[in-house]
């Protein structure tokens, strides 16, 4: 129903670039109306809920594995995460970027939730905190995506685990890392900005888990 003219109108969509034009069809007793909204893409997933990908059928949608999803948004993710306020989150201090450190040898996940999900966060902290030069950083960049991905793409099928506020959060810290290892390779340290906002996070997570959420 038209909110101006009161009447039953039929709407289609004409979208190019980030201009999004609407031409509204009234009664033949009526003129068109043509009204253009220009409105500001904030993110791709704003872009995205008006691309051809809406129209995917059913089976075509299930053959979409979890890890091809989290990789696929884990870039974008990370771009727009760094630009949101920190509302909830506690004040922390960023620990200086190191080079010289233990490296972890229990990768891998033992498939018992708190378990794994406090040991990604370490390796995590770890991997936050490294500086320019590290020891064997770009081997620690790989092993840490991969441990992210399988960590993400296991868990998050099971709406019990999915849903407590430690998964949540560690979720959107992980598709941060992931998507700095993604745009700007596994030798280049996160900005301080981003260590910032992930340190606040892994305090978050670390409460969550310790209080069984």
């Amino acid at each position: 129903i038209c909110p101006i003219f009161g009447q039953t109108v039929q709407l289609t969509h004409a979208v190019v670039g980030c201009v999004f034009t609407h031409f509204v069809t009234l009664p033949k007793d009526s003129t068109m109306v043509k009204v253009s909204l220009v409105l500001f893409a904030a993110g791709v997933s704003a872009v995205a809920g008006f691309t051809p990908t809406m129209k995917m059928s059913v089976s075509e949608t299930a053959t979409t594995t979890p890890r091809r999803d989290f990789i696929k948004s884990a870039a974008a993710t990370a771009f727009g995460v760094t630009a949101l306020p920190s509302l909830t989150l506690a004040e922390v201090v960023v620990p200086p970027q190191v080079t010289a450190y233990d490296f972890p040898d229990d990768w891998g996940l033992k498939y018992k939730y708190e378990e794994d999900a406090a040991k990604v966060r370490a390796h995590m902290v770890t991997a936050t905190g490294l500086g320019k030069g590290a020891d064997r950083m770009e081997e620690y960049g790989k092993n840490m995506k991969k441990e992210m991905v399988d960590f993400v793409s296991y868990y998050r099928r099971f709406p019990k685990v999915a849903g407590k506020p430690s998964f949540s959060t560690l979720y959107t810290s992980i598709n941060v890392l992931a998507g700095h290892y993604t745009s700007y390779g596994y030798k280049y340290p996160l900005p301080e900005k981003r260590r910032k906002r992930l340190y606040q996070e892994y305090a978050e997570i670390d409460k969550s888990l310790k209080r069984g959420r």
